[in-house]
């Protein structure tokens, strides 16, 4: 076995980066390092010979040439079994170097950053490193590369035991080095995309699509037991899970639908959102979090149990006390009093997630599989619509609460499987259907839930996610008391559907955009 005799130490990441560089002291071998990585080395008293002073060339730019030089990709490089490789590398004074540790600089962590400048970015795109990475991993039959301090330990173990480590060991870090770097680079791409992008709004989709995300957890299954599952990307940083078992495939599908809805009614007085399966069963508004939650739960009280809650504001006790007299599978707030937590924890099935960041504001597509290897890619709906952006199209115009209301609702629909109708009052949600192949079965459920709930449709809103094909759904909601309707417009029977809400004295108004939601 051949032992390692030189090590090319330059982290960003120092975690553990002391007790690991003294096993290999100890164990005679020669450490090579650079900057500030060579700074800590020398401050814990191990001895390090500046790279700089082992290529006989300074570092310049500002740092940014430092690595790039023949004496250390030729000392990674040459193939320790090939004797034309050893002369050359003895006609020129290169040495191996037998062992890489390298991990690379923050960009991620610094693209994480909302208010990120550009130019940030890019000094944190590091160059040297993923360089000296992938010429250690190619060369992996004679040279040891880490990338993770969390390999540190086996390494370590392995140098101080035997000299050397195993070809399994190398094998293993030199795919996990290439699986880090590709990482890295479709990070860089991507954050550089989305910026170019944003710079001009009208331009296309990329010409590639360019994932990047590490599995942060296995899920115990998808949505049904016998499919597999695990959770990718930076759900961690967005949200927090603050009690209860693992949240499941499910779960993470539902919370992230209400941390959606829930977003749309930032600005607004406290505000609560139930939704079952994705799709929202009940919201209500009101000055007290206690009172919003009546108003949601009376609109349908039975789709709850087992469904997800969030909420605009921190989730106080009163309403916690509430909450927990059904059963119900996660709660999202942007925080919790300490006294709701203590109750709710309780529950130990209750899953209590944390709202950390505005999940409108992560990258503005979204990625869906359609089998065949094939994604489709679309802006996230991120379209706001207030009062001014509306279109009175009937003789009437609505009333200061009919108005209200219409916007409450529009807002609601937005997230509702199409085909969707929603009746509204001015700060809650009355009947709500969904997912119907016809938009009249829709308003016949949405209404048939509202006289289960034993609410009183009278002077409602009625709100449509697309528009209506023919009087008839508008004929059908003005039976059932509503007095106003807001709908995308467009149909070719537009006049029909304005003469049959005019003829009944409604007031109607167009936004001239749909919220399809498949």
């Amino acid at each position: 076995m051949s032992k390692i005799e030189r090590a090319l130490i330059s982290v960003s990441d120092k975690t553990d980066l002391v007790p690991f560089a003294e096993v290999l002291s100890r164990a005679g071998v020669e450490i090579l390092s650079t900057g500030g990585t060579a700074k800590v080395l020398r401050e814990a008293g191990i001895e390090v010979m500046d790279l700089s002073d082992y290529t006989g060339f300074p570092e310049m730019l500002d740092g940014r040439v430092k690595t790039l030089h023949p004496m250390v990709h030729g000392g990674l490089l040459y193939l320790r079994e090939n004797d034309e490789h050893v002369a050359t590398t003895k006609e020129h004074g290169i040495k191996p170097i037998d062992l890489v540790v390298v991990n690379l600089y923050p960009f991620e962590q610094t693209v994480a950053n909302p208010n990120v400048t550009l130019e940030d970015a890019i000094e944190n795109i590091d160059i040297g490193g993923p360089s000296m990475l992938r010429s250690a991993a190619k060369n992996h039959q004679s040279v040891t590369v880490v990338v993770d301090p969390a390999d540190y330990g086996r390494v370590a173990d392995q140098v101080s035991s035997g000299g050397d480590t195993t070809l399994e060991l190398r094998r293993e870090l030199a795919v996990k080095v290439y699986s880090r770097t590709s990482a890295y680079d479709g990070a860089i791409a991507l954050h550089l995309a989305n910026v170019y992008a944003a710079e001009q709004p009208e331009t296309d989709l990329p010409d590639k699509l360019v994932v990047r995300a590490d599995k942060t957890q296995d899920l115990r299954y998808g949505e049904n037991p016998h499919q597999r599952a695990a959770l990718y990307g930076r759900f961690g940083e967005f949200y927090e899970q603050l009690h209860g078992k693992a949240l499941s495939y499910n779960n993470i599908l539902d919370l992230t639908a209400a941390a959606h809805l829930i977003v749309e009614y930032d600005a607004d007085p406290p505000t609560l959102a139930i939704l079952k399966h994705t799709n929202p069963c009940g919201l209500g508004q009101a000055e007290a979090l206690a009172e919003a939650w009546d108003k949601a739960f009376a609109t349908d009280k039975q789709a709850p149990f087992g469904g997800i809650i969030a909420c605009n504001t921190a989730l106080d006790l009163a309403t916690a006390e509430q909450i927990s007299e059904i059963f119900t599978e996660v709660i999202v707030a942007p925080d919790f009093s300490e006294e709701a937590l203590g109750l709710l924890q309780q529950k130990k099935n209750l899953r209590l997630v944390k709202l950390k960041l505005n999940p409108a504001n992560a990258v503005p597509w979204d990625v869906r599989s359609v089998g065949a290897e094939s994604f489709l890619v679309q802006e996230r709906d991120l379209k706001k619509t207030s009062a001014v952006d509306l279109e009175v199209v009937t003789e009437r115009h609505p009333s200061e609460d009919e108005l209200k209301a219409m916007l409450f609702g529009w807002r609601a629909v937005k997230h509702l499987k199409s085909n969707a109708i929603l009746y509204a009052g001015k700060d809650r949600t009355l009947g709500v259907g969904a997912g119907q192949m016809s938009r009249v079965d829709s308003s016949r459920i949405a209404v048939w839930k509202a006289g289960e709930a034993g609410l009183d449709l009278k002077g409602s809103a009625v709100c449509s996610d697309a528009f209506f094909p023919f009087a008839d759904g508008l004929i059908a909601a003005a039976e059932a008391g509503a007095t106003a309707a807001i709908q995308p417009g467009g149909s070719k029977r537009d006049d029909e559907v304005i003469a049959a809400a005019n003829e009944r004295g409604m007031a109607m108004a167009f936004t001239g955009g749909r919220h399809f939601k498949h």
